[in-house]
């Protein structure tokens, strides 16, 4: 398992938001390049960006931001937030991202979806973002009546990169990864799985990686509020 740090991109800023409300936001850095050089020195090997107001206005919007993200390291940078199309997707990939998450489409246009996947073989992977086992789109705005692994289980025929895992309830809480659901996900489908949200310390990387086939795991506050280290825990946990 992998540790992957996460840059959240609000107007430019590498912020924090607690269950993805944007009236709930911490600001951390103006300068999300320099942060991301700093996950490239802490001996990460990708790098997780999501673009929270691309997630809700359907478009990109932080596209400075991403294309110096992209240039500050030689590191692989997954991105999430407002991919829709394939002109959306061949957009961020000329700047320089090297994976592509899919969100919102994964569950509004499958077809649409499944045909983007299969245009960029191994570099479109699917976000699955969860209120209590309820799939959510639209920057979490909306529930829908869809399960997390039925979602999941309808993409393995296109072969996803990988699935982003991520427990709404938990993300920017810092109140520990949800392992049941988690394992549930990582047991029953068969795509590369990575988890998201609620990682608040090393013990929580630590019994993730109790979990068969979990590929990696996620860490943002926890390391902007310096609950986690993350050297150490690349170090600890990928050793």
């Amino acid at each position: 398992m992998i540790v992957i740090p996460a840059i959240d991109l609000h107007e430019g800023c590498v912020v924090r938001l607690k269950k993805g409300v944007f009236e709930d936001v911490t600001y951390y850095s103006k300068d999300p390049a320099e942060v991301a050089r700093s996950f490239a020195d802490a001996g990460a090997k990708r790098i997780h960006v999501v673009d929270l107001d691309g997630s809700v206005k359907g478009a990109g919007v932080n596209t400075d931001a991403i294309e110096a993200i992209c240039k500050a390291s030689t590191l692989p940078v997954e991105l999430g937030g407002g991919i829709r199309s394939m002109a959306d997707a061949r957009r961020v990939f000329d700047l320089g991202v090297t994976y592509i998450i899919l969100g919102t489409m994964v569950v509004k246009d499958r077809e649409a979806a499944k045909e983007l996947i299969r245009a960029f073989p191994g570099r479109v992977a699917i976000g699955i973002d969860a209120l209590k086992g309820r799939v959510a789109v639209h920057g979490w705005k909306e529930v829908t009546d869809s399960t997390a692994v039925m979602l999941a289980k309808e993409y393995e025929e296109v072969s996803p990169a990988f699935v982003v895992y991520t427990d709404i309830d938990r993300d920017g809480m810092l109140t520990g990864v949800n392992i049941e659901e988690t394992r549930v996900m990582a047991e029953q489908v068969n795509i590369p799985v990575v988890a998201s949200g609620g990682v608040s310390s090393i013990d929580d990387l630590a019994a993730l990686t109790g979990i068969p086939k979990l590929f990696g795991a996620i860490t943002g506050k926890a390391l902007y509020d310096g609950k986690l280290d993350l050297k150490q825990a690349i170090a600890r946990i990928e050793s």
